[in-house]
């Protein structure tokens, strides 16, 4: 095994971050000792944003020899025209530090979100998710689906947290 793709919630209401940030701290580790080393993400707000900046820390803090590759749905400026500042600041520091980045398509067309799920799943022996089961159409719970479907390792981080 020498890759993991992340999938989580854009929310992550009412939960501890400081546990949850914990713990994915320890599983990324984990997932290092035993050979992982290139991560993929989505890029997206939320469980991607938390995943990207816990694997750059890690590599840069802890010395580990890992890689971030993000997987775009469409360029930088149509995923992020809705965003804050705040937000798109944080994403292209995340892009500047990226190893490689892939765009699935230069526009957001009703399915690239979709196909980019699917890239992860892909490029991906595990897969590291936080998805609480609520949403069965999401596109978390859809990524997850697809990771099952390979028979790849799932390593949900919301049911580590309960």
């Amino acid at each position: 095994m020498t890759s993991a793709c992340f999938t989580g919630h854009r929310s992550i209401d009412g939960a501890d971050m400081l546990h949850i940030k914990t713990l994915l701290d320890k599983t990324i580790c984990a997932l290092a000792r035993r050979g992982v080393t290139e991560f993929y993400c989505g890029g997206a707000l939320g469980w991607d944003t938390i995943c990207a900046n816990m694997v750059l820390y890690l590599k840069k803090r802890k010395q580990l020899d890992i890689n971030l590759h993000l997987v775009l749905p469409c360029r930088n400026e149509e995923q992020t025209k809705k965003w804050s500042d705040e937000d798109k600041h944080t994403f292209y520091t995340i892009l500047m530090h990226a190893e490689t980045i892939e765009y699935i398509g230069s526009d957001y067309t009703k399915d690239c979100m979709k196909k980019r799920n699917a890239r992860l799943v892909e490029n991906a022996d595990c897969c590291v998710c936080y998805y609480d089961g609520d949403n069965f159409r999401s596109g978390t719970g859809q990524t997850v689906r697809m990771a099952e479907s390979k028979g790849i390792e799932i390593i949900n981080i919301y049911e580590l947290a309960k």
